[in-house]
């Protein structure tokens, strides 16, 4: 039976408004005797068939799409994420016992490198460097932050990359944006020599905004035992190594967004307008981490590392006493490198004084090594073969209480000096 409803009358009574089947008769004739009434009549009769149309919506069968989710497209992306995550895997053989699309990642650790073997951990995030990333319309390079940001934490314990997982989370899946940040993600792999096993696609509709994204990512490593590094071999009188970063690297965003939002004439920033090298701002502030890992692991087969140090979210002035013990502090020498372009052009349009840029950025160092005296220049042409820029940026002291930075020979106070 049809459905049926009752509605006002113009002159109080009822008429019949049968859903599907137009205007009854008598309604019609009713609607030719008052013409005047027409207009009223006709719009109550489109009101009640809305609220009919509405309740037959709801009763109607609903797919996962009408909510916003799109499995097949879900499902394509796992097909392209496949061959890249097969390209991350190769080098590690029989290791790797599961591809992508199963409920966990297996690898197993290979005892005969490792015979004591600890794993490690990290997770990490780019920030809200995805901010930028997304309004430059660049999210390939975004992925291989997300790798560096957790295994250059790996090797900071001594840790070997095995395995590496990412969490791509979206309101609405752009098969072409998502694949585009994977494919970073695996050349980090690739970078870190890490095997890409899987993870986590959420399209969650209402969450995010038209084109945003949020990213997490999971590594795990390994190290034998006894090759840990950790503060106890850390003593006075050794020598910190600075390893050049390749840009501000994934930390200090929200500040660098900020100083975006103005310039000297309170004006946004032109992202687009050359900077250097060829490149523009917007290149400048979106170039990759450095990945160290390769460089490291080769520093560490041939020399005793007391400790390093990823510098991170607190710069130059936090990051250090995590890895030193109390009874030392860390004197970095500020005039021992050169501050580069991109940090100077954020120090001037930010009107940032020198411990504010310490604290938030690398301000151009992204690793630090500790090492003792008679290793310095063994390590220093080591770390240079393998492709990196070296400082030696300060010296371990012996000093009462927990371990902290001290910095000296800042630019401003040379300066001040040599005015003197």
């Amino acid at each position: 039976m049809k459905d049926r409803i009752w509605t006002r009358s113009i002159l109080n009574s009822p008429v019949l408004i049968n859903n599907g089947c137009g205007l009854p008769d008598h309604a019609e004739r009713f609607a030719r005797r008052h013409p005047r009434a027409t207009a009223k009549f006709l719009a109550c009769l489109n009101s009640q068939r809305k609220k009919l149309t509405a309740a037959q919506n709801i009763r109607q069968a609903l797919r996962y799409r009408d909510s916003g989710v799109d499995i097949e497209a879900g499902n394509e992306l796992v097909s392209r994420i496949k061959p890249l995550a097969a390209r991350t895997c190769a080098a590690h053989g029989d290791q790797v016992l599961g591809g992508v699309g199963g409920f966990g990642a297996l690898y197993e650790v290979p005892l005969t490198r490792f015979p004591n073997p600890v794993l490690v951990s990290t997770t990490d995030g780019v920030g809200t460097k995805l901010k930028l990333a997304n309004e430059l319309a660049e999210n390939e390079s975004i992925g291989i932050d997300l790798v560096a940001m957790c295994v250059n934490d790996l090797i900071v314990c001594g840790a070997e990359p095995l395995c590496f997982l990412d969490y791509f989370a979206t309101g609405a899946l752009n098969l072409e944006q998502a694949e585009n940040v994977l494919k970073g993600i695996a050349r980090g792999c690739e970078l870190a020599g890490c095997a890409m096993m899987g993870g986590e696609t959420a399209e969650m509709p209402g969450m995010y905004r038209h084109g945003e994204y949020d990213l997490a990512g999971f590594a795990v490593g390994v190290v034998d035992k006894k090759n840990i590094i950790d503060a106890s071999r850390v003593q006075a009188g050794d020598v910190i190594l600075g390893l050049q970063s390749s840009g501000a690297h994934a930390n200090g965003f929200s500040l660098i967004r900020k100083i975006l939002q103005r310039n000297g004439n309170g004006n946004a920033v032109d992202l687009f307008a050359p900077f250097a090298d060829h490149k523009t701002l917007g290149d400048m502030l979106l170039e990759p981490t450095r990945i160290y890992v390769k460089s490291l692991l080769r520093l560490l087969a041939e020399v005793e590392v007391a400790a390093l140090c990823h510098i991170t979210g607190g710069g130059l002035l936090e990051n250090p006493p995590r890895v030193l013990p109390p009874g030392v502090v860390a004197e970095i020498h500020r005039a021992n490198w050169q501050l580069p372009p991109i940090f100077q052009w954020l120090q001037q349009h930010g009107n940032l004084d020198e411990t504010e840029m310490l604290l938030t950025f690398n301000c151009g160092i992204g690793m630090l090594a500790v090492v003792h005296p008679a290793d310095c220049e063994r390590a220093i042409a080591l770390l240079e073969q393998a492709g990196e820029t070296v400082f030696c940026v300060g010296k371990i002291n012996a000093a009462e209480g927990p371990p902290r930075v001290v910095v000296v020979d800042t630019p401003s106070a040379t300066a001040r000096a040599q005015s003197q």
